[in-house]
């Protein structure tokens, strides 16, 4: 599993500086997203932290994840049609999507170069780059 332990000061700092008040649940739930390069469900993070918050419901991770994504402070990512995942990550890069075991993988953005046409009809306020086909582990063999 890529995971990387982020620190409670860290977390709260990450909420503060997004207008989001640090409550025992978002610190948690946010210190999770950091923590864990994953791009976890809803319920892979309620599963994982209701053992040790025994006062968390599914619905809170839902509506802390929703505030989260309202804030800027993380990713909603609908790469899967079945399934939202999320990201901690809010810094620039594209999503890599395996059709065989689903895992989603991010992908630095340099090298590439993507943009919208500069025009006075748009106003571009987010994008999502999404790239799907089948991982190292899952690559079809060459026979």
């Amino acid at each position: 599993m890529n995971t990387e332990e982020i620190d409670q000061t860290t977390v709260k700092k990450h909420l503060i500086a997004h207008g989001i008040k640090p409550s025992v649940q978002r610190i948690a739930i946010m210190q999770y997203l950091l923590s864990h390069k994953t791009h976890p469900t809803v319920d892979v993070i309620y599963n994982d932290l209701a053992p040790s918050i025994p006062t968390l419901s599914k619905t809170t991770v839902y509506n802390t994840l929703k505030l989260f994504v309202e804030h800027n402070a993380s990713l909603m990512l609908t790469i899967d049609e079945k399934t939202t995942h999320f990201d901690g990550d809010i810094s620039e890069h594209a999503h890599f999507f395996c059709l065989e075991c689903g895992c989603i993988y991010d992908i630095d953005m340099s090298g590439i170069h993507c943009s919208c046409p500069s025009s006075n009809d748009f106003s571009v306020t987010e994008t999502h780059l999404y790239f799907k086909g089948f991982c190292k582990q899952c690559q079809p063999s060459e026979q």
